[in-house]
């Protein structure tokens, strides 16, 4: 038999081999991954109340007149706003994203909504974690944007000189109404 007729006969024996990992993966185990680890303390769902409201803001269409503010606001410092992106602004290449440097907590936020971030966005969040080495980088997403956010921090954690060797424990994401 031929080279050329053995190839083919084992690309079909890998796909299906890794179909059914993927359909024991899904269906058999990944229920059962978080089944082991301890409820959050309160330390840390600290943040989630403000995150919440942070990524309400990006909603906004200007965050000075506010439309659709909670009530009390969204408690945040306009200063403290780094980059803050909408439709118009990116002509649809990116979804609505914000990218917040919280002082208050020490800590560089990137909200998004929605299932796409622009190019350079990684550069950015580079210099701040630069110019602040001691702040937590949390990754925070709503609908589609918290599913983004969520491979996004995996994507970090596995390619930590991407932003500058973050450290691992640095690293936190909040993915709410995951789409």
């Amino acid at each position: 038999m031929s080279l050329g007729r053995v190839i083919p006969i084992l690309e079909c024996v890998y796909c299906l081999a890794c179909a059914r990992w993927a359909w024991k993966r899904c269906l058999y185990t990944a229920g059962h991954d978080s089944e082991n680890w301890e409820p959050a303390s309160a330390e840390e769902f600290q943040p989630v109340p403000h995150l919440c409201r942070w990524m309400l803001a990006i909603y906004e269409d200007d965050l000075r007149n506010l439309i659709w503010a909670p009530p009390g606001g969204y408690h945040m410092n306009l200063d403290w706003v780094i980059m803050r992106k909408d439709y118009n602004e990116t002509h649809g290449q990116s979804t609505p994203y914000m990218i917040y440097l919280d002082h208050k907590n020490a800590d560089i936020v990137l909200a998004i909504r929605g299932q796409h971030l622009g190019n350079q966005k990684h550069e950015v969040l580079k210099d701040l974690l630069e110019r602040n080495p001691t702040y937590t980088l949390t990754f925070a997403g709503h609908s589609l944007g918290a599913g983004v956010m969520a491979l996004l921090t995996m994507v970090v954690l596995q390619n930590q000189d991407l932003l500058g060797n973050v450290e691992r424990n640095k690293n936190r994401c909040y993915a709410l109404a995951l789409a």
